[in-house]
């Protein structure tokens, strides 16, 4: 399963690979794909990954881009429904506690006023409702208060997680002898550095017993030529988990099989199943990646810039190109909003957005506001690197980008 980790792009290659390593490590760490980076990726950024960690080595299977800081928690944008409701109308009456001596002294109209209201309700077979402290009042003569119905929002399914099986693993460690197998279930649990760990948790056990030690070497040796077939079995299950489930399991996971395939296929009938799987993915993606665009164009439609910028800035496919027509509508969009009559707080809310989408050079503010608050003045020099052009209409020097220095960290 992958888990997610920050890790330092160290260097790119001709063949499109980039190296990496751990944030704060001394010596690169591994290869990437460039086809996982996002747009504007260099040498020295910083980033959130998710890693894939098998039986050998760790496999980046997926980037995310660098997020900004905000000076200030981030705020809802409210949008309406654009549908007429019928109102609510409610009455206020005075509520009714204890039985006082002057409440029995009221006129008989009153009386039967109040004993007409009682009977209709009762015939209507409502109950008043009854609070800690007493019984409420009545609405006005007894009528029941109209109520506006809602549509029920539709529940927002979430990708459910990648749930392998154990046949394969299971008839690998059947084949084994008794020596080897739970030298094969340690590697099954952590890889060789975790079988490291065990070995020399049970050496200074053995040590203190008085009894003579294991030697690390020669079970790490035995280790690593169980390693290629442990591996692959551990591949093997998952593929198959991930092909089952290819329409509705996380896209990351998808991902981090396929890109583990390459080490762990390594049979016909692995490689076949490795081709069905990449098959199955690219088709996921592109038809991820047609509502994506079709969600942008329904955001525009609504009036929803901010949404519609922000969602533009995580494509599920990456390295695709942003389709013209969409690009002008939503940068035309943006223009139109970026005006000197908003008030400033949304105008840094839609620099914010614009400043990681794909059509942030071809914006070009329609006006900006005469006097600069502090907040945004500190929105425009923090996101003036990637908007320059706006940075300058506002005749403020952008901050430069924040890198990681190299090296340990200090104690």
């Amino acid at each position: 399963m992958s888990r997610r980790i920050e890790v330092e792009l160290t260097s790119t290659r001709d063949d499109g690979t980039w190296t990496w390593r751990a944030a704060g490590a001394r010596q690169p760490k591994g290869e990437l794909p460039g086809s996982l980076l996002y747009p504007g990726a260099k040498v020295g950024d910083v980033v959130r990954a998710d890693a894939d960690f098998a039986v050998e080595g760790i496999t980046i299977v997926a980037i995310l881009p660098p997020k900004g800081t905000r000076p200030e928690p981030e705020r809802l944008e409210i949008i309406g429904s654009r549908r007429d409701t019928p109102g609510v109308t409610t009455t206020l009456v005075e509520r009714r506690g204890r039985r006082r001596e002057d409440d029995r002294r009221r006129d008989d109209g009153d009386r039967r006023r109040r004993d007409d209201g009682d009977r209709r309700r009762r015939d209507r077979g409502e109950r008043g409702e009854r609070g800690d402290r007493g019984r409420q009042g009545e609405q006005g003569a007894g009528r029941p208060r109209p109520r506006t119905e809602h549509p029920a929002p539709e529940p927002k399914t979430r990708a459910r997680r990648l749930k392998a099986g154990r046949v394969h693993r299971a008839d690998v460690l059947a084949a084994l002898d008794d020596r080897h197998r739970p030298l094969a279930e340690e590697l099954l649990k952590g890889g060789i550095p975790e079988l490291r760990k065990t070995v020399e948790r049970l050496n200074a056990k053995l040590a203190a017993d008085g009894k003579s030690r294991m030697s690390v070497e020669v079970i790490v040796d035995v280790a690593e030529q169980l390693a290629p077939t442990l591996r692959q079995a551990e591949w093997w299950d998952r593929a198959e988990a991930a092909l089952a489930g290819v329409d509705d399991i996380d896209l990351r996971d998808l991902r981090s099989v396929v890109v583990a395939a390459d080490d762990s296929a390594r049979t016909d009938e692995t490689r076949e199943l490795a081709g069905q799987l990449r098959d199955a993915v690219v088709h996921r993606v592109d038809a991820e990646h047609a509502a994506w665009l079709a969600e942008i164009g329904e955001d525009l439609d609504e009036g929803r810039v901010v949404r519609a910028l922000r969602l533009s800035s995580r494509p599920p496919k990456a390295g695709a190109p942003f389709p013209g027509e969409l690009a002008n509508r939503l940068a035309a969009a943006t223009a139109e909003g970026l005006t000197a009559d908003i008030s400033q707080d949304r105008y840094g809310t839609l620099l914010e957005a614009l400043a990681f989408s794909p059509v942030r050079t071809h914006v070009e503010p329609l006006g900006v506001p005469e006097r600069v608050s502090p907040a945004l003045a500190d929105t425009v020099r923090r996101v003036g690197s990637r908007l320059p052009h706006i940075a300058s209409r506002f005749g403020i020097e952008p901050a430069p980008e924040p890198r990681r220095r190299s090296g340990p960290r200090p104690s």
